[in-house]
């Protein structure tokens, strides 16, 4: 009964989203006030399930539900669902939101379809807050670095149709490229401190509680390739060598980086408690 009644959230979260995003390209593309309130009041009860979801399997697990993939990846898009209704409620930027509520749904699906399997370890002695606390800001900066990825996208867009002077009423509720840029800025310093807090804590953990671990490990060696390389693109920004439309090609490759160190160097890692 329980497993049913979490497989028909699953259902109504995803029907609900969907029909969210149908509003929200209404919205843009007719400028239907009316269409912009109906899709945040649908993401807004996405968000209530998606807390339902991890609340219902908190009661379940008696542990905060972050430990599997498929719940990292939930968590993940509750977070994308949250930054979006608070870009909403404060800057009141439309595409950036209604980018964001794309990468969610893709997320809220990966997490609907996929199977779901309990996690491969969860004796006493290897959870710990100090765990919860090191994947809950690894998945934080993710979603944060999600942010700049979206501004880095928008930012091109807004480049391109400047030199190519194609604007239109289409392109009237877009952020100015300044605005983009700081944005893509602000997002990028928050997500580096966030990463690194938490693979210090990751090392810490793993120092006090695991019998032996390889520093080797791919989902070690990928997320300080990561945090490398964001500091790398920080330095040569700051030193004003890396600006403009190259600065935000160089966000998206990250970022996608980032996506691949997510799915893949979890999967390929000897201790990591995700499958």
């Amino acid at each position: 009964m329980a497993d049913l009644t979490m497989t028909r959230l699953y259902e109504v979260m995803i029907v609900l989203y969907a029909i969210s995003l149908v509003f929200y390209f209404t919205d843009y593309f007719y400028k239907q006030i009316r269409a912009r309130r109906i899709a945040f009041w649908l993401v807004s009860f996405v968000w209530v399930i998606q807390s339902a979801i991890i609340l219902l399997t908190f009661v379940e697990t008696k542990r905060f539900p972050i430990l599997s993939l498929s719940e990292g990846i939930l968590f993940y898009s509750w977070l994308l669902v949250t930054l979006s209704i608070i870009l909403h409620c404060i800057a009141r930027v439309d595409l950036p939101v209604f980018i964001i509520n794309i990468l969610g749904f893709l997320f809220a699906s990966i997490f609907t379809f996929m199977p779901k399997r309990s996690t491969g370890v969860v004796s006493d002695t290897l959870i710990s807050e100090l765990l919860f606390i090191h994947i809950s800001f690894a998945i934080l900066s993710y979603a944060v670095f999600s942010l700049t990825f979206v501004f880095a996208i928008l930012y091109l867009v807004l480049y391109r149709l400047l030199k190519k002077k194609k604007w239109s009423h289409l392109w009237t509720r877009l952020p100015s490229l300044q605005q983009t840029s700081n944005w893509m800025n602000v997002s990028f310093f928050i997500a580096i401190p966030v990463l690194f807090v938490s693979l210090v804590l990751g090392f810490e953990w793993a120092l006090l509680t695991l019998e032996s671990f390889s520093i080797f490990d791919a989902k070690i060696i990928g997320s300080f390739i990561i945090l490398i390389l964001y500091c790398f693109i920080l330095y040569v920004n700051r030193k004003g060598k890396l600006t403009g439309t190259t600065y935000a090609w160089v966000h998206i490759y990250a970022y996608l980086l980032v996506v691949v160190n997510f799915f893949l160097g979890s999967s390929l890692s000897r201790f990591h408690l995700w499958y």
